[in-house]
């Protein structure tokens, strides 16, 4: 059972009977069980044919409990102040509903920020900041993540982090995640989860996990929310979104659509300098596209209630991409500071991106104590085609043609399959102890091509040196147990989780074969102390792996211009971690937490390897060395006025890089802070306001100096047809100051480079409520929190 709390499970029982106004049958009205501090839905069951219900193995607090039947008014009961090995017997009576009745409204607003031991949680409902904008700009915007402008997200040092939806990973590269994720609006989430200690039953993520639950109602009846927006900045934007949730006795069914399109661009600049037999050259180049995209995510399911205790699920969901590239590419040549020639690749390329999932899934409560089983089969496939056509001119300096133009082909498509099954099972084997236990099973297996070659006589041809096929298969067979138990004022959490992969790298043209096998185990340890009713301490450790993404291992050459190139590294090893975590809170809300990240093999940047007598750099990935961060991180929210408050984050680290001998003597320690802080006003009852902000310092990573950006936010927000739609201006990067600028000087490599993509554009979002809205909507609590990881489409 998917599960986000390390809370213990009592011998309390909530019971009780249902009773209608007229004497009708009560049997299969709906009862849920309710946090009474802010109404969020914990349990909900069904009534037999003489009304009765119950809830078991419950934790001691503070609940509600609400009654509901089609055709009656819903019937709130309590609040209950229940102690260990209580026995509660609740009456509920359900009156016909009139259409002049109102419903029973249950609403609480959570925070927007909420630190907890080893994650951050967003609840993106309660942020204006966030309505209206994508699932990219709000992890752009969050606190302590980090997006590049290629499309690398990061919580822990600058190293990928795992993304999932609802546990499930994405299985998109970088470049392809971002247009999922940009794809993915705000109506559609219900929360993100920023976690950098998982637990033995996630997948063994070196970097952090980030995972966004989808929003999705339990509420009896059919409600939704539909949103339309459109914007500009240097080109034009627009999306629209419906989100619906439809649910009877036994039936629920629920789903979202969005879709993104646009345009927008991507600038890089880089010079590097190259000392060669005394001839200082300057291979200066000014790249620039524009891209249309248009992208439609969806996700669709249905949940049949066997049982009180017995759900059969099945869902599908996904996205397609269709995207327009026109490419400008300008190398200028230099030497000993005199202008030598230009050479010029334009080109237009289309590329389309298919990733349909299906999955069947089960959840089920085995007795009254609370044994729970759940089991997921889950089948992802990606389909990629790829096709750009480059036209390079060659100019002398003075602007003269010396030689023809060279015309050349590049096909990339791109398959990958995968099959994951999981079983879970958990055993609340006492009133302060929970036994978790799983199985899972995974197969991948991706085929890429790459035909890149001249044109020859009117004909394009195939160039060896550049095209290849390659299939990659990966098998990862895991298992993982958990313990906690709670014993006064201690909360233990420990687990342990072994993975076995096979792979095979099979490059068919250059003739390149690659095994890999390997059994891992991933320790987990969470021990909490409770102080006091305000404070607690807890420490954290836990092991985690990241595994190449296919790309990093695909031993192609891919062309950027005849003097620079991409390049997989099939002999590329997974990167291992080490992360320690002691965090105090402070009533709930103040959280200092002191780290420890240590990565070996660590491979997380693009390395350069330059030629100096031909001038040619390939960018590529080898596993470098040691990363090891030690930080401070510090949140807390801030009440200035009743109408104006605040939440701040900050994270400093000392970071240090040091390379294995093979790769040279580096070894060299850097800070790096990041600062964040989000101002929200109430200006009135209808209208509201926030201002955000963010700053990176200059800091040290991989081989690359980096520079210090920052960025500012601003949304407002008018809620509209009493508070149940809502019109919002958002203007993102007002200062147009988010860009990554860089410097690498490291043995035979002197580059520079500034890249910069649009992210400065005004925008504004409508959204609107139907149906019963009387009940939050809550994540759909699927078995299979996290699936594979990092199935990837090969090249970008």
């Amino acid at each position: 059972m998917y599960g986000y709390s390390f809370a213990q499970t009592k011998n309390v029982v909530i019971r009780g009977k249902v009773i209608t106004e007229n004497n009708a049958s009560p049997n299969l009205a709906t009862v849920i069980l309710l946090a009474a501090a802010d109404s969020s839905i914990l349990k909900s069951t069904t009534c037999d044919n003489t009304g009765a219900f119950a809830f078991t193995a419950v934790e001691p607090g503070n609940y509600l409990v609400l009654g509901s039947k089609i055709g009656y008014s819903q019937s709130l009961a309590g609040p209950y102040a229940i102690k260990d090995a209580d026995v509660l017997n609740v009456a509920i009576t359900l009156t016909l509903s009139y259409p002049q009745l109102k419903e029973v409204s249950v609403t609480a607003k959570k925070p927007y920020i909420e630190v907890k031991p080893g994650r951050v949680v967003l609840n993106v409902q309660s942020s204006i900041i966030a309505e209206g904008n994508s699932a990219f700009d709000i992890l752009r915007q969050a606190p302590g993540v980090h997006i590049d402008n290629q499309g690398n997200v990061s919580i822990i040092g600058r190293q990928n982090a795992l993304i999932t939806i609802d546990g499930r990973p994405t299985n998109l590269t970088a470049e392809n995640l971002a247009g999922f994720l940009q794809g993915m609006q705000s109506g559609s989430i219900q929360q993100i989860e920023l976690i950098t200690s998982p637990s033995a039953k996630y997948d063994a993520a070196g970097a952090g996990i980030i995972n966004i639950v989808s929003k999705k109602g339990t509420n009896t009846g059919t409600n939704g929310t539909f949103t339309a927006g459109a914007g500009y900045g240097t080109f034009y934007k627009s999306n629209a979104g419906l989100v619906f949730n439809s649910r009877t006795d036994k039936v629920n069914i629920y789903g979202t659509y969005s879709y993104s399109g646009g345009e927008t661009f991507h600038s890089i600049i880089t010079d590097r300098l190259i000392n060669y037999n005394g001839i200082a050259s300057d291979y200066s180049t000014d790249y620039y596209a524009t891209q249309e995209k248009y992208t439609h995510n969806y996700r669709f399911g249905t949940d049949y209630f066997i049982s009180a205790n017995n759900t059969l699920g099945f869902l599908i969901y996904g996205s397609v991409d269709d995207n327009n590239f026109v490419k400008s590419n300008n190398l200028k040549i230099a030497n000993n500071g005199v202008p030598d020639s230009t050479i010029t690749a334009n080109s237009k390329l289309t590329r389309d991106l298919s990733n349909i999932n299906y999955d069947i899934n089960y959840n089920g409560v085995l007795d009254k104590s609370g044994k729970t089983l759940s089991a997921d089969v889950l089948y992802n496939d990606i389909e990629r085609h790829s096709t750009e056509y480059i036209t390079n001119n060659f100019y002398t300096a003075a602007g003269n043609i010396y030689r023809p133009a060279l015309l050349q082909q590049n096909l990339s498509p791109s398959v990958i399959h995968n099959w994951v099954v999981k079983i879970d099972y958990v055993d609340p084997m006492s009133k302060t102890s929970k036994l978790e236990a799983g199985i899972k099973y995974s197969w991948a297996k991706s085929n890429n091509d790459l035909i890149f070659g001249p044109l020859v006589n009117g004909q394009y041809q195939s160039d060896p040196n550049f095209s290849n096929t390659f299939i990659y298969t990966e098998n990862i067979n895991s298992g993982y147990v958990s313990y906690t138990n709670n014993f006064g004022k201690w909360n233990l959490v420990a687990g342990l989780r072994a993975d076995q992969t096979n792979a095979n790298g099979n490059s068919l043209t250059l003739m390149q074969d690659v095994n890999k096998s390997y059994l891992d185990v991933f320790p987990h340890l969470q021990l909490t102390y409770q102080y006091n009713d305000k404070n607690d301490l807890t420490f954290s450790f836990s092991r985690g792996i990241e595994r190449p993404l296919y790309s990093d291992i695909n031993p192609f050459l891919y062309y950027v211009d005849l003097y620079d190139y991409r390049s997989g590294n099939p002999n590329l090893l997974p990167e291992y971690s080490n992360n320690v975590e002691l965090t105090h809170s402070y009533n709930k809300t103040l959280v200092t937490t002191l780290y420890a990240h240590i990565t070996t093999n660590f491979y997380g940047f693009n390395d350069f390897e330059q030629n100096d007598a031909t001038k040619v750099n390939i960018t590529t990935k080898k596993n470098f060395g040691t990363f090891a961060a030690y930080g401070l991180k510090f949140s807390a929210p801030v009440q200035f006025t009743n109408w104006w408050g605040a939440s701040f984050a900050a994270d400093a680290a000392y970071e240090r890089t040091q390379a294995y001998a093979i790769n040279g003597n580096l070894n060299k320690g850097t800070q790096d802070i990041q600062l964040s802080t989000i101002q929200s006003f109430t200006i009135s009852n209808t209208i509201s306001a926030e201002l955000s902000g963010k700053y990176d310092s200059p800091s040290f990573y991989g081989t690359t100096q980096l520079k210090s950006y920052y960025r500012v936010d601003a949304s407002l927000s008018k809620q509209l047809f009493d508070k149940r739609a809502s019109l919002k201006l958002n203007l993102n990067d007002l200062f147009n100051t988010w860009r990554d600028r860089a410097y690498s000087n490291y043995q035979n490599l002197d580059l520079h480079l500034i890249d910069k993509a649009e992210t400065r554009f005004v925008k504004l979002n409508f959204t609107y409520r139907f149906g019963q809205t009387s009940i939050k909507s809550v994540k759909h609590q699927n078995a299979n929190e996290e699936e594979q990881k990092r199935a990837a489409a090969a090249g970008n």
